[in-house]
């Protein structure tokens, strides 16, 4: 399993992504151009120490990372506000790669449908989305729970 971050413009929210990835012992594949310069202070402080212990790619744009996956295998899971499917009705695949999009934006209609499955987090009515990188905890580990590879296991 692989986690995507498409353009990601907070720095502190890719952090916490990294260490989430770091604590479940997933790569990383970053979809650039990011808003803000790759490595600044602030993601590593929100990563903590773990930033080192991530594997990381970074990809130029899209069309550089849909090639690389699709050579490598594997499904693009888009966890979007937009998803027709709730996460935990979906199964997940030790290869798929989880893909969150921008903060501010998401992803565009062709990333969207790019995808092989687009799934949301249900939510309270009212409520607009969570945090990108709470999204993105709660579907590794349910994806994870899946195909039972939490490290340790």
């Amino acid at each position: 399993m692989h986690l995507a971050l498409y353009q990601p413009d907070i720095p502190q929210n890719t952090g916490a992504m990294l260490r989430i990835a770091a604590c479940f012992g997933l790569p990383v594949d970053v979809i650039e151009p990011t808003g803000f310069v790759f490595g600044e202070a602030r993601m590593r402080r929100a990563g903590m120490d773990y930033w080192n212990r991530v594997e990381i790619r970074r990809f130029p744009d899209w069309q550089a990372f849909a090639a690389e996956r699709q050579a490598a295998g594997g499904r693009l899971i888009l966890m979007t506000t937009r998803g027709d499917r709730i996460y935990t009705d979906f199964a997940f695949q030790a290869g798929d790669t989880i893909v969150m999009g921008r903060e501010s934006a998401g992803v565009p209609d062709d990333v969207h449908s790019a995808c092989d499955a687009r799934l949301r987090v249900p939510m309270a009515a009212g409520t607009r989305s969570l945090n990108v990188a709470q999204t993105a905890a709660i579907a590794v580990a349910e994806g994870l729970r899946q195909i039972k590879a939490f490290p340790g296991q």
